[in-house]
Order: C-alpha cells, then sequence, then structure tokens
C-alpha cells in the first residue's frame, strides 16, 4: 500500500468526558473496556477515504491527538499542552451531556489551542456566554460531539439537546452526541457517521487541496507513515 499523507486533528475537553472512549471507538472500531486519564497526549490514527466513491476518493490518515485535559498552574498547563497545538488541522471539542460546566469550558478550550498567548490559568470555567465573533474568522474545521447522550433522562433530553446545538452554533460547527460504549451511534450510514466524514474531508481538503491562500499550515517535514494498518502512538 502507498505511503498516505495525514491530517492532524486535536481531540480537547475536560477530564472525564470520555476522549479516550470517542478516539479508541473511531480507531479501532471497539469499545474501550477501562479507560484510564490521560497524561500529557495519546495519539491514535485512522485511515480515512475522502469523497468515498466518488472518482476524487483518496485514503488518507487521520492523526487523533488526545490531549489530556487536568489542570494545573499556568507555567504547567504552557508547557505540556502547547507543544501539542502546533500545525494542527481541525479540532474535535468533546463534553459531556450531563455535565454543563465541561460544555461551558470548550469555549476556553478551544481558545487556547488556536490561540496559546491566551491559555488560560486555575480550572477552565466561562460563564456560558460565547462570543462567536471570536470564531469567525477561524479557518480549521471544529467539530463538537457531546458524550454520554445515554445517561440523559428522557424528561431533560430535548432541554439539554437544545442548549447543546447553540453551543456548536457558536462555534459554527456541526454537532455529534453519543454513547460511546455502543457503536451503534457511528454505524456505517448513520448521520453521525456522515457528519464525521463531512468533518474529516473538510479538514483533509483545508490542509492539502485548497489553493485560495486559506490553507492551514501543515508540517513542514510531510512525514509519511507507511503500511496500511491502524497504530497508535503515546506521548506521555
Amino acid at each position: 500500500m502507498a505511503a498516505l499523507d495525514r491530517v492532524k486533528v486535536l481531540v480537547l475537553g475536560d477530564s472525564g468526558v470520555g476522549k479516550s472512549s470517542l478516539v479508541h471507538l473511531l480507531c479501532q472500531n471497539q469499545v474501550l473496556g477501562n479507560p484510564s486519564w490521560t497524561v500529557g497526549c495519546s495519539v491514535d490514527v485512522r485511515i480515512h477515504d475522502y469523497k468515498e466513491g466518488t472518482p476524487e476518493e483518496k485514503s488518507y490518515y487521520i492523526e487523533l491527538w488526545d490531549v489530556g485535559g487536568s489542570v494545573g498552574s499556568a507555567s504547567s498547563v504552557k508547557s505540556t499542552r502547547a507543544v501539542f497545538y502546533n500545525s494542527v488541522n481541525g479540532i474535535i471539542l468533546v463534553h459531556d451531556l450531563t455535565n454543563k460546566k465541561s460544555s461551558q469550558n470548550l469555549c476556553r478550550w478551544s481558545l487556547e489551542a488556536l490561540n496559546r498567548d491566551v491559555a488560560p490559568t486555575g480550572v477552565l470555567v466561562t460563564n456560558g456566554d460565547y462570543d462567536r465573533e471570536q470564531f469567525a474568522d477561524n479557518q480549521i474545521p471544529l467539530l463538537v460531539i457531546g458524550t454520554k447522550l445515554d445517561q440523559i433522562p428522557e424528561t431533560k433530553r430535548n432541554e439539554v439537546l437544545t442548549r447543546t446545538a447553540f453551543l456548536a452554533e457558536d462555534f459554527n460547527a456541526e454537532e455529534i452526541n453519543l454513547d460511546c460504549t455502543n457503536p451503534r451511534y457511528l454505524a456505517a450510514g448513520s448521520s453521525n457517521a456522515v457528519k464525521l466524514s463531512r468533518f474529516f474531508d473538510k479538514v483533509i481538503e483545508k490542509r492539502y487541496l485548497l489553493r485560495d491562500g486559506n490553507q492551514i499550515p501543515g508540517f513542514s517535514d510531510r512525514k509519511r507513515f507507511g503500511g496500511g494498518a491502524l497504530k497508535s502512538f503515546h506521548y506521555d
């Protein structure tokens, strides 16, 4: 199999929202039985077929960088996470649908990744007010994923999903809500799978295919991974 081009996608969100379970499901198509806390960053890889089923179809490696969500001092935040934010092509923002604070924190997570000069200190909390202008000129594709959908009582589900829909709109991003312990939420042909594929297509287009001067900077070394098997890398 010929070497494939790659794109780098950050997976960001508070500790405990299910980022590791999500990445494992996306890359291995399996439920992660006993997830552990991510220290530093864990990287897993999946193969994505860009514009599958069309004459333009081409396979790419999608690197999913699961960045640990724990917070410490200002110097700790800058030294342990800033290095992972280089040459980013896409961002998946993950929140726990049963934890409103984790949803509010996505604004700070995104700003930290998009502009390292405003890396927050202390606990990542906002008042829930999102200024859409902060993301109006953002060229990096964003996707908002809510986890633990199965844990929301039916009586509250409508209220929660309405709130998170506005959140995704503020980020100018599509939204997926799922239960990471149930692969059917990302089954081939489902609306969630279509949204995910569309997001990865957009990331690839921004990285490799646009010629209008708005391309996202990529890796200067154009490093390749050989072989067709999925691979996992851990930076702890």
